[in-house]
């Protein structure tokens, strides 16, 4: 077999994935390659951390359809046993960097490109960066956090728990809930700092985002908190529904999202206050949204995978804390052999 990669997806050489000159590990006729094992300890967060920042490299966002279903393609083939003789490993972790990135851990469809935590960088650096910039008056606030909601309600609709399905009236109230919540904190945190130090109005933004995600993140997902979230043994049989698993992983993903955007939204602001009293600065006020922009890219390229990291996707929880109902039943099955049940918390 030629030296080179046969798929077109990864026909680039030196590329990450792409075949090079030097020697590759390849998957042998008749061998056998487990495309969904780990390739990090995903059981610490170091090791979360090494996966989240492979999955969310932002310039996977950048690439065509066609080769993410190529990726896809590669990664059902391999899922089915019939990986092409030779293929090299590091081809086949970059088509799973690729599908994870890209696809549905519940349903295998491809993710809208805004709603994907890839997209979480070039998105929100943006939408961040013009809300920090543009806080002074109730306009720009409205205008801004209007926008960062309508982002946000596409990212916790893109990354819910598709097993628990959820209406369109259900999606417009939770959309409604959160922007009115976000633009009440805005506004009226922008109007109640008026007299208070400058530094602290450079944080209404961040109160606002805050408070915003803890409606919005349940609110798209009130469907988990109503009626349960799908739970699963260890080996992935299916036990049943629990709310409690859905409030446990729901909570998880709301302080996640808090915890990406609270580094950039709180440290920033300082930085931009004390750089804004050099003359330098002042001569070029046309240039501080740009400025503020491409600094909360650097923030999110490091906050991004760190606080998808802080807790499992593949959430657990002792079946002593479960529902009665669903607690009897497990052990009425398996006895005292199911301790955990597992769930996908979603991101």
């Amino acid at each position: 077999m030629s030296s080179r990669c046969r798929l077109k997806l990864f026909g680039k050489p030196n590329s990450v994935g792409a075949c090079s000159g030097e020697e590759n590990s390849t998957i042998m006729s008749g061998g056998s390659f487990d495309i969904d094992a780990p390739r990090w300890d995903l059981t610490t967060f170091t090791g979360r951390l090494k996966h989240f920042f492979n999955i969310t490299d932002f310039t996977t966002a950048l690439l065509p359809d066609s080769r993410l279903d190529e990726a896809k393609a590669l990664v059902e083939s391999c899922r089915a046993g019939s990986v092409p003789p030779g293929t090299p490993e590091e081809q086949l972790h970059y088509a799973k960097k690729l599908y994870d990135s890209a696809f549905h851990p519940d349903t295998g469809d491809r993710m809208n490109i805004i709603g994907r935590m890839s997209f979480q960088v070039p998105g929100g650096m943006a939408i961040t960066g013009c809300m920090l910039q543009f806080y002074r008056t109730v306009p720009a606030v409205v205008f801004w956090q209007w926008v960062n909601q309508s982002f946000n309600a596409l990212v916790n609709y893109t990354n819910r728990n598709a097993a628990s399905p959820i209406t369109s009236n259900q999606i417009g109230v939770a959309y409604l809930t959160a922007t009115t919540t976000a633009l009440a904190t805005a506004v009226g945190l922008n109007l109640y700092t008026k007299k208070a130090p400058p530094l602290v109005a450079r944080w209404v933004p961040f109160a606002a985002v805050a408070s915003a995600n803890c409606v919005n993140v349940p609110m798209m997902r009130q469907q988990e908190i109503l009626n349960g979230i799908a739970v699963t043994d260890e080996n992935g049989n299916k036990l049943g529904h629990s709310k409690k698993a859905a409030v446990k992983g729901i909570s998880q993903v709301v302080l996640s999202r808090i915890t990406m955007a609270a580094p950039g939204m709180i440290i920033l602001p300082i930085i931009m206050q004390r750089l804004e009293k050099y003359k330098f600065m002042q001569k070029i006020t046309y240039l501080h949204g740009p400025l503020q922009v491409m600094l909360v890219g650097v923030f999110l390229v490091f906050m991004v995978p760190a606080a998808c990291s802080l807790f499992p996707q593949n959430c657990s929880m002792a079946v002593s804390k479960l529902e009665p109902e669903l607690r009897d039943s497990i052990r009425g099955r398996y006895g005292e052999s199911v301790q955990h049940v597992y769930f996908n918390k979603g991101l």
